[in-house]
């Protein structure tokens, strides 16, 4: 609000008689200034006395409500582990790994770690830390690019809506364990076919295994194509409504409930983890497994192929683009070092990758020792992994029954602290956005979006749900319109924003400048790599299969229209702007990438000046006449 707007106020938004005294806006030389005062009087940016920091408790609570932060710094640790860490460390990187030369594909994997997977992690906490705002509030830094947020936002519904499933399944099997003996070790179930062979060493093009008929005509009872939907399988309907209230109460009471939550569920996974991998490496045969797994195959890496999933599993294992980590590292305080956090947890994330990877081969070269089969013809892509392969192994094991319930559980508490921080990033991102309308009233907000998430994923647990499934996993949030979001989320910040400008901020919160090579990478590599990426893609660009199904053209027209349904709101938002903003073209697009600071900015001192040379502006005039600052260092000038 402006001194000029409202004589009665002064420059902090308190007028003198409210506090029951004046605050003379005095420079350090004992002149009076109003910039001085509004940037800190002097001091470096980010720094703060006592009095501030009375003014701050002393304000009043903005539209909605205060905005809650973490209980503790570990809090945000445990967060970011649970988040970061999802299904696809369990089951897609060591599919990817073996898939594209065992060992040989750590190279890859490693470059594109330090070339995006880290910069992007850094950077998306470094931001929303930095403004204490969600991914849609975050770009009045830059408010053309305003639709990034929006795209994040439709982008994060979409995968909550999805991701949800895995969950779904798992828990079905969970069930399905707590049983003297598994139901897929043996052919003697209602839903077994006359082609059920239980003896896994036999392999013709006719018989079919337990493990298979338990996910395809149990789990899913699926159909041969998309257009026979079929009906709703109750089972999934009740475990997936399950999974949905889990999810709710895990945040409906806020971050602080929700950094209490995580202490366990991102905690269980590695002691189910670690006990798998005892389990797995004492297996007759768990030797072939690790070596198929670890065996470089350098030829390889001639393949374009290997560099693209290196890329693809780098942003799908760090959920980044997707507003959550702004979320999450937006409840930090200000002076949190986020740079240390964020190296830590990337470090974790991909070393729980590798680590998965021996617990998943052991065990699968056990099962090739069994079925006296090269480990090659024992695995699965994808879901298939999980819950055809997977359980396949475990039912082979002495006491199977107990080591499917570490599994399953192990499946859905990961999946579980991935889903719920996802959650959070798009409630923080509209409540933060609209606080005044949603954060009152958060329980209420949650729950509706609950509800309407649950009804649309009704239509993936359906006899034919996995041909939608894999549609909302190919198109809704992942592929071409994560890359495409990232790239304008990198560049908006680097190159209009100012990357010099973004490490002065990180070195106002941490008190240090981070090591150039993030700087690099914002500015250069990282577009680069989502663009080349995307390009790949789009020349590279063939029709959804699944299990030798083609999809039909108009099911891949819709899982397109899924990925527009984000990918539009970025150009869209950047036309509406430009249209709705007054003056000439120049003077709009100038306007539009200008940071919109708000006066609680200005107090906090973080706005800085895109060049490290210029003199930081604040919201009034450099040189104000004698009798204005007079008139403002009495309470506030004479209404004019």
């Amino acid at each position: 609000m402006s001194v000029v707007a409202d004589p009665h106020q002064n420059s902090l938004g308190r007028s003198g008689q409210d506090r029951g005294e004046s605050v003379p806006l005095k420079d350090k030389d004992g002149n009076c200034n109003a910039v001085d005062h509004v940037l800190g009087d002097g001091k470096e940016p980010g720094t703060r006395d006592a009095l501030e920091e009375v003014q701050e408790a002393e304000a009043p609570d903005p539209p909605g409500g205060k905005r809650e932060t973490w209980s503790h710094n570990v809090d945000f640790v445990f967060a970011c582990i649970g988040y970061a860490i999802g299904l696809g460390n369990v089951w897609r990187f060591p599919y990817l790994c073996y898939k594209n030369g065992g060992g040989a594909f750590l190279l890859p994997y490693a470059i594109a770690l330090l070339i995006a997977g880290i910069p992007v992690f850094f950077f998306e906490v470094a931001i929303g830390q930095f403004l204490s705002l969600g991914g849609l509030s975050i770009w009045k830094i830059c408010p053309l690019f305003k639709g990034v947020g929006y795209a994040g936002l439709v982008m994060s519904f979409w995968l909550n809506v999805w991701y949800v499933m895995p969950m779904a399944w798992a828990l079905l099997y969970l069930v399905n364990s707590f049983t003297t003996s598994l139901p897929w070790e043996d052919c003697d179930n209602t839903w077994n076919s006359d082609n059920c062979v239980a003896n896994y060493s036999v392999s013709d093009n006719v018989s079919t295994t337990p493990t298979d008929e338990f996910w395809n005509l149990y789990v899913l009872e699926k159909t041969e194509k998309i257009e026979e939907s079929g009906s709703i399988r109750w089972q999934l309907a009740l475990t997936l409504l399950v999974v949905w209230i889990t999810c709710y109460f895990c945040i409906w009471k806020g971050v602080k409930w929700t950094g209490k939550v995580v202490y366990f569920t991102s905690m269980y996974p590695y002691v189910m983890l670690i006990v798998l991998f005892f389990r797995g490496v004492t297996l007759e045969g768990a030797v072939d497994g690790i070596i198929y797994y670890l065996k470089p195959n350098f030829a390889r890496l001639g393949d374009s192929e290997v560099w693209l999933d290196a890329v693809t599993q780098i942003f799908f294992s760090y959920g980044t683009g997707l507003g959550s980590l702004i979320a999450l590292g937006s409840y930090n305080t200000f002076k949190n070092n986020v740079y240390k956090d964020a190296l830590i947890v990337s470090c974790i994330n991909s070393g729980t990758s590798f680590f998965a990877g021996f617990v998943i081969f052991s065990t699968l070269g056990h099962m090739a020792h069994v079925q006296h089969v090269d480990v090659a013809n024992v695995t699965a892509s994808g879901p298939g992994l999980a819950f055809r392969t997977y359980p396949a192994a475990l039912a082979q094991l002495p006491i199977s029954p107990l080591w499917s319930c570490f599994f399953f559980s192990m499946i859905f508490m990961v999946g579980l602290d991935s889903q719920f921080c996802t959650m959070e990033g798009f409630f923080t991102a509209a409540m933060d956005e609209w606080p005044k309308y949603l954060r009152r009233y958060k329980e209420i907000f949650i729950g509706i979006t609950c509800v309407i998430s649950y009804f649309i994923g009704l239509s993936m647990v359906t006899q034919g749900g996995i041909f939608v499934f894999e549609i909302f996993n190919n198109y809704a949030a992942s592929g071409i319109s994560l890359l495409f979001l990232m790239f304008f989320q990198t560049t908006a910040v680097s190159w209009f924003y100012g990357v010099d400008r973004f490490y002065r901020n990180i070195e106002q919160m941490i008190g240090y400048k981070p090591f150039i090579w993030w700087k690099i990478c914002w500015v250069g590599l990282v577009p680069l790599l989502c663009f080349g990426v995307f390009i790949f893609n789009l020349i590279q660009f063939k029709p959804l299969t699944l299990d030798n199904y083609e999809y039909p053209p108009w099911a891949i027209a819709f899982g397109i229209l899924l990925a527009l349904s984000s990918m539009l709101c970025i150009p869209g938002y950047m036309l509406y702007l430009l249209v709705v903003t007054p003056g000439s073209i120049r003077e709009r697009f100038t306007k539009c990438i200008t940071p919109n600071w708000s006066e609680e900015d200005y107090r906090k001192g973080i706005p800085l000046p895109r060049d490290a040379n210029q003199k930081i502006q604040g919201p009034y005039q450099d040189y104000l006449p004698p009798s204005y600052a007079t008139a403002v260092a009495e309470g506030g000038p004479t209404p004019v």
